[in-house]
């Protein structure tokens, strides 16, 4: 497959106008959807903006390649893209980005284009064909010099394969000591260095490849054998065998995601960005070559703390991204567990508390099954995106202590912080002790000690503390007027419809989930606001879809009938393709009737003692009926406000027409 069968004319921008990060990405990505390559453009933003937060994208020389792999897009697809006057990426060099190639990959992209796209990586570290591409005009000249520079690196492949398997057919004719000789250029213990790698981006798509591409050239400069290993979207690439990462006189890790590192144990390991093995392979070469690394370990970390330096992101993003890891993992514990607990409720309206069927439910997903786990969970996740593996255990403890205490939710929060912030203090307390007790410290000292030090700090200061926090959020929440406890319904209620399964609606949810467990499972009432919050969007689109036929096409209209199934269901996220297309109309509509929905539940003191379900746990509510009736009341407004907002699609052609 040539690279211009992916990076297709008709979304090349030859004069990008964006002068700003966020601008540039937008730009592009509204390329892709005007052509129809991807379905969820909001859903394709997230996956951009969340790998930037990972690394930047933007690679230095000029260039910058965001991508994200995502069920967002319908067809593989490179924008390529041209800023004359530059945009500030925060490229890795510090330089404007002049360049920018965004590949979007679907989810379950063939091997043939991700081979392409590694392929495209591949050409961009190639100096002189960057300023190629910098002169051209057209799109027909970016796609000719494509397809020129790909049949120029074909040849060379084919040419080299050919030369590679002349060789070792040679090889096989040569004696013992020739053969012996020749091992030392494959990498034996002869008197040519031999080095081997890892390469890894969090997509696997684009960095990694690029990576493997320039360690290889550097390494054919210095004279020094290599080996690269690609973890990219097909899987590892190219893999390592245990007996050239024994021979090995050191071993290269370019990556941003985990890697396979067991098999690395007492081998000097020198772990790096993967922007490091694209910008400075010369120097990975080289300390790896000479040793010049930290002695892996198996059992836990590398022997001396890495000197990668560490791409920088905000205190807002690194503490979101810790909070979702503890709450993603959470997640399946109060859905399985909360839906068995709903069931068994349902059971015990009709067969009473002694229910053996009852019982058991009430086991596996209540205070001493699932939901035993879920401030735990939350506190040891939080902790491990802080710390790595040996912040886990004391995270788990930490928020262990905090259900024990009172101290719910809120304690466990800060069990999961403060577990995470204990490991990075002990690794660099204890990173100068001596080589030969290295060892110890996955095994022993951090565990220990981390437990120790958590365990003590909530003992007698945040167990205390968020223990009577926690006991006077409930009381609040317990007597609040029904002013209050309406305008806090609307509130989260809003929120459960900003954006759709992203932070906003996450936080009402914890928000809920929080007072729920705090409260002994007795107090729904700030579950009832964000469940029915939650199901007015798609229940709002479907009945908009259904009522005002004529302003959306038969697609939507199809799409628009099975977010009736996921409005019932609580799954607000099957509206996000219509407030991608439509943001400003959509999201506003669902904010107002999912606000309204979420207040008439606390107007009408409905509590409903279950944390997911939708319908199918509505009966549980003390008012069943009065909830449904605010769901359908917060579905109909938006509903009518969409519908009526929203232009026909006869006229919307129209415009567009007469505006081309």
């Amino acid at each position: 497959m040539r690279i211009t069968d992916l990076m297709i004319k008709e979304v090349m921008i030859m004069d990008l106008q964006a002068v700003s990060k966020e601008a540039a990405i937008d730009e592009l990505i509204a390329s892709l959807t005007g052509s129809g390559r991807i379905n969820d453009p909001i859903l394709f933003k997230e996956m951009i903006l969340k790998r930037e937060g990972e690394s930047s994208t933007g690679i230095g020389g000029g260039i910058a390649m965001p991508h994200a792999k995502t069920k967002a897009v319908n067809e593989p697809t490179v924008v390529f893209a041209k800023s004359k006057a530059g945009v500030d990426y925060e490229s890795l060099d510090n330089e404007p980005a002049h360049l920018f190639f965004m590949i979007a990959a679907p989810e379950g992209a063939a091997n043939t284009h991700l081979r392409t796209l590694a392929a495209l990586s591949k050409l961009l570290i190639d100096s002189d064909f960057i300023a190629q591409l910098m002169d051209t005009q057209t799109p027909d000249e970016v796609a000719a010099l494509f397809d020129s520079k790909q049949a120029e690196a074909d040849a060379k492949e084919e040419a080299r394969q050919a030369a590679k398997a002349a060789k070792e057919a040679e090889q096989q004719k040569e004696n013992a000591r020739e053969q012996e000789a020749s091992s030392s250029l494959t990498g034996g213990e002869g008197a040519e260095p031999f080095v081997v790698a890892v390469t890894a981006c969090p997509t696997g798509i684009a960095h990694t490849f690029m990576a493997e591409d320039s360690l290889l050239k550097k390494a054919r400069e210095m004279g020094v054998n290599i080996r690269v290993e690609t973890n990219g979207s097909e899987g590892a690439g190219n893999p390592l065998t245990a007996d050239e990462i024994r021979r090995a006189s050191g071993v290269i890790v370019a990556a941003d995601k985990k890697v396979d590192m067991d098999r690395f144990d007492g081998k000097p390991v020198l772990q790096r960005p993967v922007s490091d093995g694209i910008r400075k392979p010369e120097e990975l070469i080289r300390k790896a070559m000479n040793g010049e690394a930290p002695i892996f370990r198996s059992s836990g970390q590398a022997s001396t703390d890495s000197d990668a330096p560490k791409e920088k992101t905000s205190v807002g993003s690194k503490i979101y991204k810790d909070l979702m890891n503890g709450i993603s993992h959470m997640l399946p514990f109060v859905v399985g567990g909360g839906i068995l607990l709903a069931i068994s409720f349902l059971i015990e309206q009709t067969a009473g508390e002694d229910s053996q069927l009852f019982q058991l439910l009430q086991t596996i997903g209540g205070g001493t099954g699932a939901f035993f786990f879920l401030i735990p969970i939350l506190a040891g996740f939080i902790a491990m995106s802080i710390g790595d593996r040996p912040a886990l255990m004391p995270g788990m403890v930490g928020g262990l202590m905090a259900v024990n205490s009172n101290a719910g939710f809120l304690g466990g929060l800060a069990a999961g912080f403060l577990a995470g912030y204990v490991i990075v203090f002990l690794r660099k307390l204890l990173k100068g002790l001596p080589k030969a007790i290295d060892g110890l410290k996955p095994i022993l000292l951090y565990p220990v000690l981390g437990l120790l030090i958590t365990g003590t700090i909530m003992y007698y200061l945040f167990d205390p503390i968020f223990g009577g926090i926690n006991t006077w959020l409930v009381n609040v929440l317990n007597n609040l007027g029904t002013g209050n406890a309406v305008i806090l319904g609307l509130i989260l209620g809003g929120m459960m419809s900003i954006d759709m399964g992203g932070p906003f609606n996450k936080a009402a949810y914890a928000f809920a989930i929080g007072v729920f467990t705090s409260s002994g499972n007795t107090n729904g009432a700030m579950m009832a606001a964000v469940m029915a919050g939650g199901m007015v969007p798609p229940l709002a689109i479907a009945l908009s879809t259904t009522f005002f036929r004529n302003k959306f096409t038969e697609q939507e209209r199809k799409s628009g009938l099975t977010n009736y199934v996921l409005g019932l269901s609580f799954i607000t996220e099957g509206a996000i393709p219509f407030a991608a297309a439509d943001p400003l109309r959509v999201l506003t509509s669902c904010i107002i009737g999912s606000a309204v929905a979420g207040g008439l539940t606390q107007f009408w003191h409905i509590n409903l003692p279950a944390p997911h379900g939708g319908i199918f746990v509505a009966a549980l509510a003390n008012h069943a009926l009065l909830f449904m009736l605010a769901v359908v009341i917060g579905a109909v407004i938006s509903g009518l406000i969409l519908g009526i907002w929203k232009k026909p699609v006869a006229q919307k052609l129209a415009e567009q027409q007469k505006a081309a």
